[in-house]
């Protein structure tokens, strides 16, 4: 198990995709200067072939921010990754994260390609983004859903194609930590070049579980989890990053894992995006809610009445 988690910040893209969530490009870049404060190692700036404003979006924050990598979202097609490189061309540390469904529904119904087809694309694409990035993210929507011996299959073939990050989303949020964490263990042990490259897991939480599975696939040997500030997303939401770094943190003594999160920022991010969006964190929610806030300041006047010194968060 590695002892080094990576942070990787979807807010700016999967999290603007909640209902009411939509941000302009100046508050864009405001949360893009606060997650870096935060220390992410990674963030999705959005998806550059989507619309012109995404793709002004993700030229400005690649121009802007100097400390972290920056990712632009990209289907498995030449046009997505062309406007993906364009709109990164500035970036100190860019990212190409491309994308294509793997499970039999979603091949069968949404692409309407075979699975050798959708391997095809997939190395191809790998390939091409290769040309302008040397970091090329690939994921396997969908993956949770997936035939893990294809999985399997796709992910040695895309890291062999130059792929430095494979992603194994929980796309509709199905999963459960014990289902993830014996497909996690199946990827290390049946993709032979795994080791060449990070295993990122993408929860969403549709059934409450994204951030219990994400810690459970990283326990397991995932190296990044991708995450949004309080937990905003499509449906039910994503993994809450919050939530999982406070985790890692507090219960060191469980997942012997550490990541570069600077805690005291995460209630400034939480704020932010809150202030931002006009989407208020329900009170009691963990670490960010007002009710967990005035709990923990509630403990700390304790333990300072005990010694006599006062404190303030």
């Amino acid at each position: 198990m590695a002892n080094f988690v990576k942070i990787f910040d979807t807010t700016l893209r999967d999290g603007e995709q909640s209902p009411g969530c939509s941000m302009n490009l100046a508050e864009k870049l405001e949360v893009a200067l606060q997650l870096e404060r935060l220390g992410v190692d990674v963030m999705e700036a959005g998806f550059a072939i989507a619309s012109p404003g995404d793709f002004a979006s993700v030229k400005s924050i690649a121009k802007t921010i100097k400390n972290v990598k920056v990712a632009s979202l990209a289907r498995a097609l030449t046009k997505d990754i062309d406007a993906a490189a364009e709109a990164l061309k500035a970036a100190k540390y860019p990212r190409i994260h491309t994308f294509i469904a793997t499970s039999d529904i979603h091949m069968q119904y949404k692409l309407r390609k075979s699975p050798e087809e959708v391997l095809e694309t997939a190395i191809e694409m790998v390939k091409y983004a290769k040309r302008f990035c040397e970091d090329v993210e690939f994921s396997a929507e969908d993956a949770s859903r997936s035939n893990p011996a294809f999985l399997y299959q796709i992910f040695e073939a895309v890291i062999k194609a130059g792929a430095t990050v494979i992603n194994v989303p929980d796309t509709v949020g199905y999963t459960s930590p014990e289902e993830f964490t014996k497909l996690i263990h199946g990827i290390k042990e049946n993709v032979p070049s795994i080791h060449k490259a990070d295993i990122s897991v993408h929860c969403h939480n549709d059934l409450g579980l994204a951030v219990a599975n994400s810690l459970a696939a990283v326990k397991a040997g995932a190296t990044q989890i991708e995450c949004t500030i309080n937990g905003i997303g499509e449906r039910a939401g994503n993994a809450a990053l919050e939530e999982v770094v406070m985790n890692l943190n507090t219960r060191h003594d469980l997942y012997g894992l550490d990541c570069k999160i600077h805690t005291k920022e995460i209630y400034r991010a939480s704020k932010l995006l809150s202030s931002i969006t006009g989407v208020r964190v329900q009170p009691n929610k963990a670490i960010v809610g007002e009710n967990a806030l005035r709990m923990s300041q509630v403990f700390i006047n304790m333990v300072c009445w005990q010694i006599k010194k006062p404190m303030k968060l």
